[in-house]
């Protein structure tokens, strides 16, 4: 092909340079995002969500009532990491026991119950 035909469609293309396209696109898949990638929106995510929660407010408040802040941060930094890992673990076994799609409208429809539950309690409180 010269560099100045114009480009071909798929359709074009005869049923054997078809099926050489779709092995091609079989064999080489989507490169998966990098493990930077996924630190920093995860990183981000959770730093964002967890500013101002009711879990740094109980943090507050431990460190200045036992003047023993790194005592303090030592105790919630490890309860962070358990239950992310706790989280990370389940979402790992989930995760080969359902198909994406299954768990991202199970957590959506679990959000919103949870959304409803604390509307009622407002209301009722």
């Amino acid at each position: 092909m010269k560099l100045d035909t114009p480009p071909v469609s798929i359709s074009q293309l005869s049923e054997t340079e078809s099926q050489l396209h779709q092995t091609i696109v079989k064999d080489h898949p989507q490169p998966k995002e990098s493990v930077f990638m996924v630190f920093g929106t995860t990183f981000i995510t959770i730093f964002l969500a967890e500013i101002g929660d009711k879990t740094q407010l109980s943090t507050l408040l431990m460190s200045a009532e036992s003047h023993a802040p790194w005592v303090v941060f030592l105790g919630s930094a490890v309860a962070l990491i358990t239950t992310s890992l706790l989280g990370v673990l389940l979402g790992g076994w989930i995760s080969t026991k359902l198909s994406p799609k299954t768990v991202e409208k199970s957590a959506g429809v679990m959000l919103l119950l949870i959304s409803l539950m604390l509307v009622w309690d407002v209301i009722q409180g």
